[in-house]
């Protein structure tokens, strides 16, 4: 009984000077800087949170990628733009391979923070890394 309890405050004190020592930092960042450098040829779009988008005409699945860069010497914006951008070449490569030519109502979130916004991301940044998790759906959309 009493050994258990010992491992317990053991425990909780690791996972607490754990937390201290990684420092992670979970906060939002723009979208636009990223969607704005995809490249023009592209023959998938992505579409965050509400934004509107063309008729749905056939559903693909879902498609997800959790992606953990190494933060050289740049800010927390730029480690936290190229996750994002590694996370986007992912869902691409999802939406290529089930013939879908947009992804759909994608959310960011790093563990218990979540965003659902058209207009930005979460990004959890700590000394040495930058991690972003995004979420959305496969679509073939009407193509004007």
């Amino acid at each position: 009984q009493m050994k258990a309890k010992h491992l317990m405050v053991l425990s909780a004190f690791a996972a607490i000077s754990h937390a201290a020592l990684a420092h992670t930092n979970t906060t939002t960042y723009p979208l636009k800087p990223v969607l704005d450098a995809q490249p023009a040829d592209n023959q998938v779009s992505f579409y965050f949170g509400d934004a509107a988008h063309a008729e749905v005409v056939a559903a693909r699945g879902e498609a997800s990628a959790s992606i953990r860069v190494a933060r050289k010497l740049e800010d927390e914006t730029t480690s936290c733009n190229e996750a994002l951008k590694e996370a986007l070449a992912s869902l691409r490569a999802d939406a290529v391979d089930h013939d879908a030519n947009a992804v759909i109502d994608i959310e960011t979130s790093f563990h218990g923070t979540h965003s659902a916004s058209s207009k930005e991301v979460v990004c959890a940044t700590s000394f040495s890394a930058a991690a972003i998790k995004v979420r959305g759906k496969l679509a073939t959309l009407t193509t004007k």
